[in-house]
This record gives C-alpha cells, structure tokens and sequence, in this order.
C-alpha cells in the first residue's frame, strides 16, 4: 500500500498484477500540494510490459507538468501514448482553495465521489481510450465540503456497493482492507482512496 498524508487530505493506494505478473499494466501517480492534490489511474490495453509501458508514459508526463490544468494533462497524455498499445486514463484534481473537484477521463477507469452529506457522485465513463489521434476532453467540475470521500479503480475492480463502502464512519484503512478482499487477480487491478478532513 502507498500513503499520503498530508493536512488537507490522506490517500491511499493498492496495486496488483494480472496473475501475479511482474508487470502491472496500471500505473498511477499522485501529489499533494498546498493547492491541490492530483491523481492520475492509466490502464494499459491489455497486460504486461507494452500495457504497462503505455500507462507509465501517461503517469510519467502528468508527473512533470501536474500544475497544468486537466484538459492540458489529458493532451499530454494523448500525446505520449502516440504508437503505443493506448491505455485508459482518468485525472482528478482537487482544488483546496475554492473547494472544487476537476475531473476527466477516457475509457475505463472508475470514480466515485462520496459527500459528507451522503450524495454520491458517479462522473459517467467517456469510451474509448488515448492512442495519440486527436480527441475532445470534457472535463466535470463540482463542489464539495470538507468529510468527503472517494474511489478511483481500474477495471480490474469488481464493486456492487460503493455508498456504504465511502461512509465517513468506515476508515481508509477498513475501506483498503475490504477492497483488497476483492481482488481476484484475472485482471491488473489498481485502486486510490481518499477522504479530505
């Protein structure tokens, strides 16, 4: 598992292999700034080195330039997996200062935003996946209060319930455990949770 802890939010992430493969096609990374945290899930097509290596490129390049603006981020990443595999892509960024979260993707990676007033937000899935062709990115923006939680994962993932999972009385620790519990090991399978004190 890999922490982050920092004042305006802590975060957690678990990461497994296809069939306990060496490598994994998901890569992720994330940040926290004073400003912002940023996270980015890439899913490479398929699995093994060449998923792996298109999903790493994308992380790689939002890892330079993660004080860009998301639609920025998505362009680099497009551009980065030009002749490729291609790989799914998902970037949030949590803006701490107006308390808003800026969210997009391509394919499918899935997230979820829990309030602590108890609205669940679920962005929908745009299809598709970067391959270097030129491509839309619309990114969604909403508010949110402190308390909050969330759930970004590759699709390796197999999840029915996702409401009681982020409630605010169910610790990182107790929502990592239980997820970790899920994994089966058919498919690469990456997870970040958080919650923002």
């Amino acid at each position: 598992m890999d922490v982050l802890h920092q004042e305006n939010i802590r975060a957690v992430a678990g990461q497994y292999a296809k069939n306990g493969q060496g490598d994994c096609g998901d890569s992720y990374y994330m940040i926290a700034t004073e400003d912002y945290y940023l996270c980015i899930l890439a899913d490479g097509l398929g699995s093994g080195e060449f998923a792996h290596e298109s999903s790493a490129a994308a992380c790689d390049v939002v890892s330079i330039h993660h004080d860009e603006d998301i639609e920025s981020l998505m362009e680099r990443c497009n551009r980065s997996l030009l002749k490729k595999r291609g790989a799914a892509v998902a970037i949030v960024k949590i803006m701490f200062d107006t308390k808003e979260v800026h969210y997009c993707c391509v394919g499918n990676v899935r997230f979820y935003f829990y309030s602590h007033a108890g609205k669940l937000t679920y962005p929908l899935p745009v299809s598709g996946y970067l391959s270097g062709r030129p491509q839309k990115f619309k990114t969604q923006r909403f508010p949110f209060e402190d308390g909050s939680s969330f759930l970004i994962h590759s699709d390796g993932l197999e999840l029915t319930r996702v409401r009681p999972l982020l409630q605010p009385q169910n610790s990182l620790d107790y929502i990592s455990a239980h997820l970790e519990s899920l994994v089966s090991g058919a498919d690469d399978t990456t997870f970040v949770i958080g919650r923002l004190p």
